[in-house]
């Protein structure tokens, strides 16, 4: 499911005030011309803030009275939580039983509640986009139209600081993105 340019101009200004326009820097090589996108910056230190706060921007405010909730190991769950922490709003975050500690008492910090779920359980939540016991607004960590939007904002950012790129290479993503044919 491709998303639009108009999607991703849309994001920028649902995300304003809670993202920031992350710098892009000059790595030191010889070689080649590297750039780093300092997404750490960001005051979850994750991208995903950015399609968390995107997605909940779009969420009727009816839905979002009754709380958010999430399936995620770490970097989701604090996107979440932080958009909730400012809307004054719970934050349930389901997480795998198999999560980093540091992630999960991030999200606590934040003010989200945990629940640790064996994998099956967790993978669950994401299939069926609710958690037994929980009646929550679930925002998907990967597969909504509207967090994706809210990423790419990233690429909204990368063209317009450095409008020849040839290739964008994201750590852990599954392919890399080539500007020239804007496809992944």
């Amino acid at each position: 499911m491709p998303i639009t340019l108009e999607a991703a101009l849309e994001a920028r200004q649902n995300i304003a005030g809670v993202a920031m326009r992350t710098p892009l820097v000059r790595l030191n090589s010889d070689e080649h011309d590297v750039y780093l996108k300092l997404e750490n910056l960001q005051p979850i230190g994750s991208f995903k803030i950015r399609g968390a706060a995107n997605v909940i921007a779009k969420t009727p405010k009816e839905r979002l009275a009754k709380g958010l909730l999430t399936a995620s190991a770490g970097n989701m769950a604090q996107g979440v939580a932080f958009c909730a922490r400012r809307l004054r709003i719970p934050a349930t975050v389901i997480a795998p039983d198999t999560a980093p500690e540091t992630k999960l008492r991030a999200v606590e910090r934040l003010g989200g509640r945990i629940i640790k779920a064996p994998f099956d359980q967790w993978w669950r939540a994401f299939e069926t986009r609710s958690f037994p016991g929980v009646d929550a607004t679930f925002i998907h960590a990967f597969d909504d139209p509207n967090v994706m939007a809210g990423n790419g904002t990233i690429g909204l950012e990368l063209i317009e600081d450095l409008a020849d790129v040839d290739a964008v290479w994201c750590r852990g993503a599954a392919a890399d993105w080539r500007a020239g044919s804007r496809q992944w």
